[in-house]
């Protein structure tokens, strides 16, 4: 006789594969985690900031 295979568990185990592949699909899809958009943003903001700090504003602008 072959082995007992619970089928339940077989395939819970399938899913969980297929998952994991979809998973790493959209990690390579997507790419960055939310730290890393937020650390980015700070910088973005942050070189605005400084580039407006030196904007002439006034009569001799031009």
């Amino acid at each position: 006789m072959g082995e007992l295979v619970n089928l339940k568990r077989f395939k819970k185990r399938i899913e969980r594969e297929q998952s994991a592949k979809q998973a790493e699909a959209n990690r390579t899809r997507f790419g960055r985690t939310k730290s890393e958009r937020i650390v980015d943003e700070r910088r973005a903001k942050r070189a605005d900031d400084l580039l407006d700090q030196h904007r002439i504003d006034g009569e001799d602008a031009s």
